[in-house]
């Protein structure tokens, strides 16, 4: 199937799922990469005071907020 089937089929509302290959899929710029940092004692215990206090696990907190300074800054 050419591109231009694809995206009128797409355009008219249908369904193109049984078009694609999702098991190749990938999300640009979201793969993940583990990285360590140390963090003195108090900035973990606050981190996890405000984790438990919106009832997220602590790397969600860790991530939002380097996220938003990361917008902040561009």
């Amino acid at each position: 199937m050419k591109a231009n089937e694809l995206d009128n089929i797409f355009d008219t509302g249908e369904d193109i799922s049984q078009y694609l290959d999702v098991s190749k899929a990938r999300r640009p710029q979201q793969e993940q990469k583990r990285v360590n940092v140390d963090f003195p004692l108090w900035m973990s215990q606050e981190m996890d005071k405000e984790a438990r206090r919106i009832r997220v696990p602590r790397q969600s907190i860790i991530k939002v907020w380097v996220a938003e300074r990361l917008q902040k800054a561009a």
